[in-house]
């Protein structure tokens, strides 16, 4: 608890002093979005320098407070907050907003600078992300804290706006929270009541409160420029222990602009020099210079940072003994948070596969039992679709409603707010989430899919029933664009395996990436084991593609290039085409993203680039697969919507058979030739 507030003048000063650094960034910037940052300061202030606890000197200490702006798109008031607490950021960074090779993007991007923990502005994301976090530190308090010490005692705080609660995703997220019961959170709502159209009465007239209690929050009315009521709401948000907290500060954008305040046209655009002038004129604050910090603010940062070190030299001495009395759970909490790889996985994971053919989910979910058993840090669930996507694991509970010991996560029917929340679990530290839907439903995960790439995060997506031979369920279950449209997210790696033994190393592959996030896109339906050449080396498979059958002589007729399922396919023409006389190699293709990260040597060894002729078979979209040669290529796919009917007549239907595949081929070689 921070006690009471202090100086009355010196509190004003300081609130100033955070608008105009932000006022000022965004009019040298000429570009931003002032108002929300100055109806904002008040709140932001009390919050920062009386209840965050945090240490800029080492700014991913595991118990420090997580802080959220939601509302990405007043970056400048967490920049001058960070900047004003003492983190590794210059007044210079903030004069470079904005710009070109700076550290102050137009909005907080994770890496950037020490203290930003999530990247946001796409709305409701770092809502989501909050809920993540504050579901991690549920788990990680359950899993270590014991009545001697607490290591896991800290909270999530976070900025909202009105933007971020029309988004679909922050429903979700609420949602998910209030049922878990997730006391460890608080969020400022700016409720000032302007979006860039205008008044939020043109589409947005529900009654916040009641919705957010009736997800089963906490929440409390503010007047968001009154420090008092600021102060006493948060102590109510740190008191509440099973419910989330929404406080919803009624608040003024561009608050002290004579021309300016509660209008649209401060929210994304300068307030211009003359009204900047003004501004400052009726808040009694110096024209010159810009970005003016005064004496008494700094000191007030320092003393309130002075008395974050002493609490957390107080954790640190905590924890040290701690670890001497613990040293079990102190030597989990390192594997943990280090989320470390056993050195033979691979060849564990191999060694772990059925024998009979089976559906690459099926075999995804045994291999995914024993990875449980070695890596602690895998934590995860679906999307109300465990049973088919066979993502449970086994032997451990569920978490649910105030209940945090389990390692399953039940997201409910809610697959964009369990990919925000699955990056919250990864920015948060020591976790290596993964979530599961079917692939078709991707496309509702797709923006938080896209933040998971840019953040670089690790998380692994489970998706399953990847092509038209989903069957009976029809075109509307059926993927067929969604390969595609996951292959053009820079960053993402999607991997399609053919069979068991590439199941196991996509997962391999999936759990040593660190650095951005693993799609796996599984079949529903039995593949056959797949037989390779006596020489086949399985680190092949995690080189993207290899060939899998060679051709008899020193240069083949055809290359038939496949993913997933139609490997089996390209295999079987590759028979019928060589009683025709034809010489065919074919190569499996598991993952074009990392085929072509691959050197040009291995790639050329695989599929030549020139005088070959090459044909892809794959079960969706063709697009994307023309520039694997410059030799004349063929690509059988789908560029249509699927239909209703079991797979074995779909498959013939839409000529995804040996025979169908390779009456196309000859057909075409033909033409060629």
């Amino acid at each position: 608890m921070s006690g009471k507030i202090g100086d009355p003048k010196l509190s004003q000063l300081a609130v100033n002093t955070i608008r105009f650094l932000a006022v000022d960034g965004v009019q040298k910037a000429n570009s931003g979005h002032p108002g929300m940052p100055m109806g904002m300061a008040d709140c932001a202030f009390i919050l920062w320098t009386r209840y965050l606890k945090f240490n800029p000197k080492d700014p991913e200490w595991s118990n420090r407070d997580r802080f959220v702006l939601s509302a990405g798109h007043g970056s400048m008031l967490l920049y001058g907050l960070l900047y004003l607490s003492g983190y590794d950021v210059s007044l210079d960074d903030l004069q470079q907003f904005r710009q070109w090779g700076s550290r102050t993007p137009g909005h907080p991007e994770k890496g950037c600078l020490p203290g930003v923990e999530t990247t946001t502005g796409p709305l409701g994301q770092g809502f989501a992300n909050g809920v993540g976090m504050a579901l991690a530190a549920k788990i990680m308090a359950k899993r270590f804290n014991r009545d001697d010490f607490s290591p896991v005692d800290h909270r999530v705080f976070g900025i909202v706006s009105d933007g971020d609660l029309m988004e679909g995703v922050a429903s979700e997220a609420s949602s998910l929270a209030g049922h878990l019961r997730l006391g460890n959170l608080v969020y400022l709502y700016d409720d000032n009541r302007i979006t860039i159209e205008g008044e939020t009465r043109l589409t947005f007239s529900e009654d916040v409160e009641r919705r957010f209690q009736a997800y089963g929050w906490h929440t409390v009315r503010i007047d968001g420029h009154n420090h008092e009521e600021i102060a006493q709401a948060i102590e109510e948000g740190l008191v509440e222990k099973k419910r989330p907290t929404l406080i919803l500060a009624r608040t003024h954008i561009a608050y002290g602009s004579p021309n300016k305040q509660d209008k649209a046209s401060s929210h994304g655009a300068p307030l211009g020099e003359e009204e900047v002038r003004k501004t400052k004129e009726k808040l009694g604050w110096p024209l010159e210079p810009a970005f003016f910090v005064p004496e008494e603010v700094k000191e007030l940062f320092k003393n309130r940072v002075e008395e974050l070190n002493e609490e957390y030299d107080h954790w640190q001495a905590g924890f040290r003994a701690w670890q001497k009395r613990h040293p079990d759970l102190a030597d989990l909490w390192n594997k943990i948070l280090q989320k470390e790889i056993p050195e033979n996985l691979e060849k564990t994971l191999v060694g772990h596969l059925p024998e009979e053919p089976a559906a690459t989910r099926s075999t995804s979910g045994k291999i995914m039992q024993k990875v449980a058993e070695m890596i602690p840090s895998l934590y995860g669930g679906s999307a109300d679709l465990a049973p088919s996507t066979k993502t449970l694991i086994d032997g451990a509970d569920s978490i649910g409603p105030g209940c945090f010991a389990g390692r399953n996560i039940h997201f409910g029917i809610r697959e964009h707010g369990m990919g925000g929340i699955l990056n919250g679990l990864a920015l948060y530290g020591g976790f290596l989430p993964y979530g599961s839907t079917f692939l078709v439903f991707s496309d509702y995960m797709r923006p938080s899919i896209r933040l998971a790439a840019l953040m670089r995060l690790q998380v692994v997506y489970v998706f399953t029933h990847d092509s038209i031979f989903v069957g009976e369920d029809g075109p509307t279950h059926q993927p067929v664009e969604q390969l595609a449209a996951l292959r053009a997210i820079p960053g993402l790696t999607v991997i399609r395996p053919a069979d068991s033994l590439e199941t196991a190393m996509a997962w391999a592959y999936a759990l040593r990436k660190q650095d951005g996030p693993t799609a796996l896109c599984l079949t529903r339906q039995k593949v056959p084991n797949l037989k390779r050449p006596g020489d086949f080396d399985i680190g092949d498979v995690l080189r993207g593609g290899y060939v899998i059958s060679r051709e008899k002589g020193r240069k083949p007729d055809v290359v038939l290039v496949a993913s997933g399922s139609e490997v089996a396919v390209a295999l079987e023409s590759k028979e019928l085409l060589e009683r025709e006389g034809r010489d065919v190699r074919v190569v499996s293709m598991p993952s074009f993203d990392i085929f072509k990260a691959q050197r040009e040597e291995y790639q050329e060894s695989v599929v030549p680039r020139r005088g070959v002729p090459l044909v892809v078979v794959e079960a969706g979209v063709t697009q994307g697969w023309y520039e694997m040669t410059r030799s004349p290529v063929l690509v059988l796919g789908i560029n249509e919507f699927g239909a209703s009917a079991p797979h074995e007549v779909l498959a013939e239907k839409f000529g995804f058979t040996g025979k169908g595949v390779t009456e196309k081929i000859r057909c075409w070689l033909n033409e060629l030739s």
